[in-house]
């Protein structure tokens, strides 16, 4: 029995701006799913850039669903259907910024991972330029805003003064890892260059329906090789199911997620016995079919025909495609509210106990945002919890809006 066996209807893929019309699918939602495909055709693309387009309103759309950098490499290619020369110089720009940002936190990449090797500590890279390499063959393909490590639990404090060495100010203080307060990551930021790196730890990773053995991790790891540095890195089945993990944690409401999965899953050899293993080993089966559901039908990933689902389709998982296709042409400017993300979350997981605890712990599991100023590490992590449902409220109370 094949993990996906429907398609998501057409009328999923129109967009909801009543000034389009009923059932009208807009040519710049048309043209960046086009762009995000696992594999773009070009025939096509040149046929829908023959078409009326609002440049504006779809570089605003590249931006807000992270696919700049993508974007701007296929439609480079398609100069014949007369491509405005003013949209192809930003686009080129576009492409030269992110390729420089790419070198500079490549480069800081490998001097960290020297500096960490120097101190005896282990680290592995997750999403970043490594997931770039692995989906789009460059670092510099994908847009990205910080860089994301993995570290174990016991080797916190130890990072973070190796960080503040290196001239990176910490958003947790050294106090509040003492007190064992856990936030959602531990982030720093190069007080001259204004890079951020973020590390994760079995305690950060909540989104994680089941718990997460860091040292499962490390004992799978991998090495990607970018400009002659070999990284430690997550084997790939255990890197599928992270991103899947986070597009779900963000309500799938970027098109970038979903390209990363598209083209995660056309360039990577995976074991799928593994994958299957690794998304059951976490509770993420659901939150994994989802996104190869979405990335197949959206974006013309390859189904994973061999994925065998334990006794019968999950029904589950074409009516949660469908919902998050009502809000991904918005880009995150128009999230659910706070009982739709509620109810998602718990439908996310699934399982009669199950979805309702998980739901329960990510509503009562306090970060950083829920400490209070100048008590980090004295207010008891009781009273964070009992803050957070309040806070939570506030932020998505109104529409989803904060």
């Amino acid at each position: 029995m094949a993990i996906l066996e429907r398609r998501i209807p057409t009328e999923a893929l129109l967009t909801e701006n009543p000034s389009l019309g009923a059932g009208t699918m807009s040519a710049e939602w048309a043209l960046l799913v086009e762009c995000a495909r696992a594999k773009p055709d070009y025939a096509r693309l040149n046929a829908q850039l023959r078409t009326p387009v609002d440049w504006t309103a779809f570089l605003g759309l590249i931006e807000e669903h992270g696919i700049s950098g993508l974007a701007a490499a296929r439609l480079r290619k398609c100069r014949e259907a007369g491509l405005p020369l003013e949209i192809l110089h930003e686009l080129r720009e576009r492409q030269r910024a992110l390729m420089f940002f790419s070198l500079r936190f490549s480069a800081e990449m490998f001097r960290l991972f020297d500096c960490f090797a120097a101190a005896g500590l282990e680290a592995l890279a997750i999403k970043g330029p490594v997931l770039s390499v692995r989906c789009y063959g460059e670092p510099g393909a994908r847009q990205y805003g910080d860089l994301d490590l993995i570290v174990r639990d016991k080797d916190v404090m130890r990072a973070t003064e190796l960080m503040i060495g290196l001239g990176y100010e910490p958003r947790v203080s050294p106090a509040a890892i003492q007190a064992k307060k856990a936030p959602g990551e531990y982030a720093f930021r190069h007080a001259e260059t204004k890079l951020l790196v973020e590390f994760h730890t079995a305690r950060t990773f909540r989104y994680h329906p089941r718990p997460l053995s860091v040292e499962h991790l490390f004992s799978r790891q991998v090495r990607v090789r970018i400009d002659a540095h070999e990284i430690p890195a997550l084997a790939p089945e255990d890197e599928l199911i992270l991103i899947c993990i986070h597009g779900a944690k963000h309500f799938w409401e970027r098109l970038g997620y979903l390209a990363d999965v598209a083209a995660f899953v056309s360039r990577q050899p995976l074991d799928w016995e593994r994958v299957e293993s690794a998304a059951a080993e976490v509770g993420a089966q659901r939150m994994l079919q989802v996104g190869l559901r979405l990335a197949a039908d959206l974006l013309g990933a390859p189904s994973p025909e061999n994925i065998a689902v334990p006794d019968r389709p999950d029904p589950a998982v074409g009516r949660l495609a469908k919902q998050i296709m009502r809000w991904l042409p918005a880009g995150g400017t128009a999230p659910p509210g706070i009982f739709e993300r509620a109810f998602f979350r718990m439908r996310m997981r699934g399982g009669l106990f199950s979805s309702p605890a998980y739901l329960l712990r990510l509503s009562f599991s306090p970060t950083e945002e829920d400490w209070v100023d100048g008590a980090e590490n004295k207010r008891h992590w009781f009273l964070d919890a009992l803050g957070r449902p309040f806070r939570l409220a506030r932020k998505y109370g109104r529409a989803g809006k904060p």
